[in-house]
């Protein structure tokens, strides 16, 4: 029997869903997730989010709305704790789990490669990363599983059905990120390439787009009347880190989900080119590349991708004959994803290993309280009566989401930025005299500035920067606020 044939939707028979066994490791993940969520402390980006969060817009010059939003509620229902923000991420990489596995099944796999492809995904760093900390990774790969499960049912079963569930994934997609258009661009044109053609006739597709195009339109309507602002993000990352994006891109290909996971998305990305159903998917993963190499976008862009190639090299690889070996290096390979994409190295020795070098997340999110608890003491010296009227300038959105969270506990004053979406919240009032400037040291602008101190003890990029006493600024704050504008 041919591959194609294999994989043709129309008297194909999908095998029985492992619903047990699956269930118990997504439980698992979602039940380890949540036991090691207090370790370390918040990522800078939680912070952050958190911050926005307490702003509620429509949008942000550098976000859609979606994860600061999900940090609001999480707040609001959970406690304004770091535990409470990362229940979501718990859950949303419990059901990522689950999906994947219900993508092998679509793909004809059986009981053993469904539980491959759980824990396969269970165990991948990329996974694990987006399931412990509140990133915009998370919503991202939670919405990508879902959307490529329903392409799969349309393509593969050919059940027209889904191309409504497709649109109302792809709206609500966008006030995450935009990203979502690699996938459903790079299936469209896999589809008008090779087909199956047949699909674009099905009238339920325009109405899923119709869906699609409705649910994003106050997204896209923001968007449109603040100029872009997404497009102007996107060409500040290009700027600021497309160069060191394209070298990473290959080699974290390959890490993603793991090296043993990577060697089945091969098989996955083999299985999918033959069969003409499933062809369009082969074709997408290539084009989503070219189109994040191009633009010097960040190697985890095409995330989502893995998780559907990692389905499908399931279905292969459930009859290897050297499986025992595969399932081998799946678990040594599980043992190093969880030491690396979890806190479970001691956060003080955090710095001296490759760890800190390998996850960004990790090392940001190690320190963050005591950055301001090292701002407030710098505060809590200076003379009663500039500490009335005194301001906190930080650099970045990461320092201002930790000083407005410890604001009461160091007794802090108001925290301005001049970073991202931080900028277009104003600067400080003019009263403000006395400055106590978070991370870096102004040359300009100032009567006088003063180096009170520098960052220590954490393994992040914070790691030795300034505090600085600026006093009496040289101008008024609305001719100064815009020089300091940065966008990264």
């Amino acid at each position: 029997m041919t591959m194609a044939a294999d994989l043709a939707p129309a008297t194909r028979q999908l095998p029985p869903f492992a619903r047990r066994p699956i269930a118990v490791i997504a439980m698992i993940v979602v039940a380890v997730l949540l036991a090691v969520s207090p370790w370390y402390g918040y990522h800078r980006d939680e912070l952050y989010f958190r911050l926005l969060g307490e702003h509620p817009q429509l949008g942000y010059f550098d976000t859609p709305p979606l994860t600061p939003m999900i940090a609001r509620v999480s707040t609001a229902v959970f406690g304004d704790t770091v535990v409470a923000l990362r229940i979501f991420p718990a859950l949303a990489a419990g059901i990522i789990v689950v999906l994947v596995a219900l993508i092998a099944r679509e793909f004809g796999g059986s009981r053993t490669a469904q539980l491959l492809a759980a824990a396969g995904t269970a165990t991948g760093v990329f996974p694990l990363i987006a399931g412990h900390s509140l990133l915009t990774l998370t919503p991202d790969m939670l919405v990508w599983a879902a959307a490529a499960l329903c392409l799969a049912r349309v393509l593969v079963r050919g059940d027209g059905r889904y191309w409504l569930a497709v649109g109302v994934i792809a709206g609500a997609a966008t006030y995450n990120r935009d990203l979502i258009v690699l996938l459903l661009g790079g299936v469209g044109v896999g589809i008008l390439a090779a087909g199956p053609r047949e699909v674009l006739r099905d009238r339920r597709l325009w109405i899923g787009a119709l869906l699609a195009i409705v649910i994003a339109s106050p997204n896209l309507v923001y968007q449109a009347t603040h100029d872009w602002p997404q497009l102007q993000m996107a060409d500040a990352l290009r700027i600021d880190e497309g160069t060191d994006n394209r070298i990473a891109f290959v080699p974290l290909q390959l890490v993603l989900l793991g090296p043993p996971q990577a060697v089945i998305c091969v098989a996955g990305w083999l299985r999918l080119w033959r069969g003409r159903t499933t062809r369009a998917f082969a074709i997408a993963y290539p084009l989503g590349c070219a189109l994040t190499l191009y633009s010097g976008g960040r190697p985890d862009y095409t995330a989502g991708f893995l998780l559907y190639l990692f389905a499908a090299g399931c279905v292969v690889a459930a009859d290897w004959r050297w499986r025992r070996t595969l399932v081998t290096a799946l678990a040594i390979s599980a043992v190093i994803a969880v030491v690396t994409a979890l806190p479970v190295i001691p956060a003080a020795s955090l710095g001296g290993t490759p760890v800190a070098a390998m996850n960004e997340v990790a090392r940001e999110s190690v320190g963050m309280r005591d950055l301001a608890r090292q701002v407030g003491r710098v505060v809590s010296e200076l003379p009663a009566s500039e500490r009335a009227d005194a301001v906190l300038l930080a650099s970045n959105y990461g320092q201002a989401g930790a000083l407005d969270r410890w604001a009461g506990e160091f007794g802090l004053p108001p925290v301005h930025s001049p970073h991202n979406e931080l900028w277009w919240w104003g600067p400080p009032p003019e009263s403000a005299r006395t400055v106590v400037v978070v991370g870096f040291n102004p040359t300009d602008g100032f009567a006088r500035c003063s180096v009170a101190a520098n960052l220590n003890g954490m393994p992040g990029e914070e790691q030795g920067r300034p505090i600085t006493i600026c006093r009496d600024p040289l101008r008024p704050w609305h001719e100064l606020w815009p020089a300091m504008r940065h966008y990264s």
